[in-house]
């Protein structure tokens, strides 16, 4: 099973600290996470804690979430928010003391919305130059930034893979090479993206998979998406790393879909 667990979005019934552990105990030897904490820069005892969660565990910290601002109240990302930059810039050297301790080499720029009364343009030359900013603080350690398309969120202007691969082209004329599309096909198919096609061209250039069903956003034959299709011809196109299991569970055991000749 080479499948890492968001437990962000998975375990919800447990507080986060003891999540790890508990995808260890379902059989997942990798986890991945939003930001789990508050602010910016967490104390260092809060930060200690989640390393141990996941060290104890006994899992893989496979993938790690910048700052994305108050993801409940709306917020989805602080890279191309002008008000916020600063807390972004202040996250990275926390993002890449984690990545170092635990093994992580790669990590979720969420973009960040349209504000109100500002320049798009604007944004986009602040969100190009903050990626980039990203990119070179984890090249350090051989990370790699993911940039993801979002759906549910209309503020959001990054809808289909070719508006991420857009900004990345910027990134790399800014001379960064190392961010990559999160190609999480329930936000591409949802928002009626050419999920095929985009695999057709660009599998081997994943930086990552997440998979979640639709409509629903739940475990994988809840809806109509053919994601077990989709994720085999990832992987016979190039594509080598994990898939992210980002579902709301609605069954009792959210992962019976995985039985032992599932191939993902």
């Amino acid at each position: 099973m080479y499948c890492t667990v968001n437990c962000s979005i998975l375990f919800t019934d447990l507080p986060l600290l003891q999540r790890p552990a508990a995808a260890r105990a379902a059989g997942f030897d990798a986890v991945e996470f939003w930001w789990p904490f508050e602010t910016s820069v967490p104390a260092d005892h809060d930060v200690d804690a989640f390393v141990r969660a996941i060290d104890d565990a006994g899992v893989q910290l496979s993938g790690l979430n910048f700052h994305a601002g108050n993801m409940p109240g709306g917020d989805r990302g602080l890279a191309s928010w002008p008000a916020r930059s600063q807390d972004f810039v202040d996250n990275l050297d926390v993002v890449a003391g984690i990545g170092e301790r635990t093994g992580c080499r790669a990590f979720n720029a969420l973009y960040g919305n349209r504000q109100e009364g500002l320049d798009p343009a604007a944004q986009d030359e602040l969100g190009v130059e903050n990626l980039a900013r990203a990119g070179r603080v984890v090249a350090r350690f051989g990370g790699t930034v993911l940039l993801e398309p979002l759906s549910g969120a209309p503020a959001y202007p990054l809808r289909t893979a070719q508006d991420a691969l857009d900004i990345m082209a910027k990134v790399r004329d800014a001379g960064v090479d190392n961010v990559r599309l999160l190609a999480d096909f329930y936000h591409l198919a949802v928002n009626g993206d050419d999920v095929e096609a985009v695999i057709e061209a660009h599998a081997a250039e994943f930086g990552h998979i997440q998979i979640a069903d639709a409509p629903g956003r739940h475990e994988p034959g809840t809806g109509g998406l053919p994601l077990q299709r989709w994720i085999t011809r990832s992987r016979e196109l190039g594509y080598t790393g994990r898939v992210g299991l980002e579902y709301q569970a609605s069954q009792e055991d959210p992962f019976a879909w995985l039985s032992p000749v599932t191939t993902v």
